[in-house]
């Protein structure tokens, strides 16, 4: 006879699928529906506790409804207190937003084709504004690291924008 877990690993294979496909549905972005879909798993889980049977799919999609919801709610309301204390601060901008123009999109497109590892210290460099001491703190690696890893960053950052121009004058 298998344990509880073999067979919540078992029902997670067969339906897991399922329930991913209804949290994008449910959700604005691909991290929000992993984190729904997370969330009311454990929330099956626990109101279930039991072994799973066909019938708790019904819970899981309710729940994954619900924590959609919730987390919806949530963000919604952090954007408007954020907002407000921009207002209030007379910000119009925030140091994460770009303006939507083309050099901005293009830069935008340029950044996300970049390593992981070139693109985290460039944002961390220039839209963070740390030095390269704190961001090989925040990223453990050595400064010298962080600094390399700037310079390759900007250079293949520099070919990707070079790129995109020679595509928008063809």
């Amino acid at each position: 006879m298998e344990d509880f877990s073999e067979q919540w690993r078992n029902w997670l294979a067969e339906y897991g699928s399922r329930l991913m496909l209804f949290a994008r549905q449910q959700t604005r972005c691909e991290a929000d529906a992993e984190d729904v879909l997370q969330m009311a798993l454990v929330k099956t889980w626990k109101t279930h506790r039991g072994a799973p049977s066909r019938q708790v799919i019904s819970l899981a999609y309710t729940n994954v409804k619900r924590c959609a919801i919730d987390l919806a709610r949530s963000t919604d309301r952090r954007r408007r207190r954020e907002d407000e204390s921009l207002r209030e601060s007379g910000e119009l901008v925030t140091w994460f937003d770009l303006p939507e123009d083309d050099t901005s999109r293009a830069l935008q497109v340029a950044l996300a084709k970049i390593p992981k590892k070139f693109r985290e210290v460039i944002t961390l460099k220039i839209w963070g504004e740390q030095t390269f001491e704190e961001v090989g703190k925040t990223l453990a690696v050595s400064p010298n690291t962080a600094a390399s890893r700037y310079r390759y960053g900007m250079e293949a950052l520099r070919r990707g924008l070079s790129f995109e121009r020679l595509e928008i004058e063809l």
